[in-house]
């Protein structure tokens, strides 16, 4: 089920799901050495933190990286104020600079337009895209974005927050964005996070994405409560450790 105005080209799906097959059963890594993925969810889901952690994750292990931040609609929280720590970090980054949009208010949301044209970048292309159905829209402007083989739109859910708080809520919310291809569970709590808020919220998820049809791909949890969990969460799919770096983001 997918929002007005969206659609979805059948081969990147499929791919998708081919790929799925051959890592879960056959232990390949991937079909294409390209790693295009777009991060989506509703706001607080932690979307924005998986996409930079992602980011800087493909970029330690050698990978050309290019970070798009594509939220228009959060006009404080953006990778503006982050952009030279990631690009310390080897992250290379499409973002309005904040000196640029000090002023503008709303205007200064707009999308910038080398955004449009990142598909066309070399290497691996991570979009942190606007919250709710809004945002996950803006990916309609991103040049190639229906068609591209490698591209991957992953949900990004916080079963703490009131609008995914249940499977029936999840499935909801999920069906709302458009294209999604996978899910990651997110859950947490800021600072009050415990592996057990983590473990809840991947059994929520993996309920939710056996009735979506589709993959669950990871939990992701702060470093130390990810080594409290281990490898694998409650519901068996890996764990991936990440750090706080949207604290720092504000306007």
């Amino acid at each position: 089920m997918y929002a007005e105005g969206q659609t979805i080209d059948g081969h990147a799906r499929l791919h998708y799901y081919i790929w799925q097959i051959l890592r879960q059963f056959f232990g390949v890594t991937a079909i294409s050495e390209r790693v295009v993925e777009a991060y989506v969810g509703e706001y607080a889901s932690g979307k924005s933190e998986c996409a930079v952690n992602r980011a800087v994750e493909l970029a330690r292990r050698g990978h050309r990286v290019t970070l798009v931040d594509l939220d228009i609609v959060e006009p404080c929280y953006t990778l503006r104020p982050i952009q030279d720590e990631l690009r310390d970090a080897g992250v290379d980054v499409i973002a309005w600079e904040t000196r640029k949009t000090v002023g503008l208010g709303e205007v200064g949301t707009l999308l910038k337009p080398q955004a449009r044209w990142a598909l066309r970048r070399p290497g691996d292309v991570i979009f942190d895209v606007g919250y709710g159905v809004a945002g996950a829209r803006t990916l309609n402007l991103v040049e190639g974005a229906a068609a591209d083989p490698d591209l991957v739109v992953l949900a990004v859910i916080n079963a703490s927050r009131p609008m995914t708080a249940s499977v029936e809520d999840i499935v909801e919310h999920v069906r709302s964005l458009g294209r999604v291809d996978g899910l990651i569970n997110n859950t947490h709590l800021a600072e009050e996070t415990t592996a057990e808020v983590v473990q809840e919220g991947a059994r929520l998820v993996d309920a939710a994405a056996r009735i979506l049809g589709l993959p669950m791909v990871a939990t992701t949890a702060l470093t130390e409560v990810a080594a409290a969990i281990g490898p694998r969460d409650a519901a068996g799919h890996p764990v991936r450790p990440i750090k706080r770096f949207m604290p720092h983001a504000f306007w």
